[in-house]
């Protein structure tokens, strides 16, 4: 039989009787919280979701699903981050952060080996993560551009998991519309991202022109980039996990997007500069002019972080501690001491002082333990 995990079950009933305002007040304490409580719930998560994959009737799509957690399996481990404030609240956020982040993974292997550059069938399979915050959608056959597939109600369990989860709670009404814009900005990224390489460029140009006056201090392909980034969406889920106004969650959403988000992208694409040019696949950081203008640029990015995470409506560290963790875990990444113009980004880590190098150590840790 099927293992199943509840809240009534292990590791969850530990957390239960701890205190609401008990947030962490450093970064060892944040650190010693995500490693000792988050990461088990969120492997628990990842294992519940490996045994319906396990499942999945049809061969290519049991393939990706399974591939998408054993590779990428980091990207859930790195949102569930945000569960460490509120222990209280972990075991509903994280699992709706690795069921969100399993269905963006589980997409972006549908779509990159697919062997076809079919729009219509990308933006149908990206529903999934449009349904996945509207708790009213009824789900939908996302594999209809590609036939009669059966996934045995893989991605529809993946898609209810996130409904059934943000209808308990409280803040999401208030922060439900800037959630609902990252996530279609997400979307349609991730289709224009996949259709032929030959269009892809002047198709984000002209997809990313008309939101140049509402954030005209940066290029499009920085905007691009941070509408790749799923932390915005994860940064709001925490703060409904209580109530809140409006005006806190439009705070919270200017603290994110463009500068976390595009930070965390453009970090991402700068590790695998290298790799990109060798095959031919676009990278956002290989817009810059120059290998000084993109330094310079990922720099800025991580300073305008840095200062907006220290306004935090809620007053946690946690956001402080997501600018610190993303250079800590993409500057520490092997691929970085293989690329000439990659590595002396690494010192952006030391500018960032005793917390970030804090982090650095622990992502090294990280890659050895997981």
């Amino acid at each position: 039989m099927r293992r199943i995990y509840t809240m009534g079950t292990e590791p969850w009933r530990r957390l239960g009787h701890l205190r609401e305002q008990n947030v962490p007040k450093t970064a060892p304490q944040f650190l010693y919280r995500l490693f000792r409580h988050i990461l088990p719930l969120a492997r628990a998560e990842l294992r519940k979701w490996t045994e319906q994959a396990e499942a999945i009737p049809n061969r290519s799509l049991r393939e990706q699903a399974l591939a998408s957690l054993r590779h990428k399996r980091f990207h859930a481990d790195g949102g569930s981050v945000y569960a460490a404030v509120r222990l209280p609240h972990a075991p509903r956020l994280t699992r709706l952060i690795v069921a969100i982040q399993t269905i963006s993974d589980y997409l972006d292997n549908l779509c990159d080996r697919c062997g076809s550059y079919d729009e219509a069938d990308f933006t149908q399979l990206h529903h999934a993560m449009r349904d996945a915050v509207r708790p009213e959608n009824p789900v939908r056959d996302y594999y209809a551009a590609r036939g009669a597939l059966d996934d045995g109600g893989y991605l529809a369990a993946l898609v209810r998991t996130c409904q059934t989860t943000l209808e308990t709670f409280p803040g999401y009404p208030m922060v439900r519309d800037r959630v609902e814009w990252l996530v279609e900005r997400y979307c349609e990224l991730q289709t224009i991202k996949h259709i032929h390489p030959n269009a892809r460029r002047d198709r984000l140009m002209v997809w990313s022109e008309p939101y140049q006056k509402q954030f005209p201090e940066i290029f499009w392909w920085e905007f691009a980039a941070a509408t790749g980034s799923t932390l915005g969406m994860f940064a709001l889920f925490l703060a409904a996990t209580r109530p809140l106004t409006v005006g806190d969650a439009e705070q919270l959403f200017h603290m994110y997007f463009p500068w976390i988000c595009g930070l965390h992208i453009l970090l991402d694409y700068l590790i695998d500069l290298e790799e990109d040019f060798r095959e031919g696949d676009f990278n956002f950081v290989a817009c810059y002019p120059t290998a000084s203008a993109a330094k310079e640029r990922i720099a800025h990015f991580a300073r305008m972080s840095a200062e907006r995470s220290k306004s935090a409506v809620d007053g946690v560290r946690i956001h402080r501690d997501v600018v610190h963790g993303l250079l800590g875990m993409y500057l520490s990444d092997e691929k970085v001491g293989r690329q000439h113009l990659v590595r002396p980004h690494r010192r952006l880590v030391w500018k960032f002082g005793p917390n970030a190098w804090m982090y650095y150590g622990a992502c090294v840790l990280y890659r050895f333990v997981r």
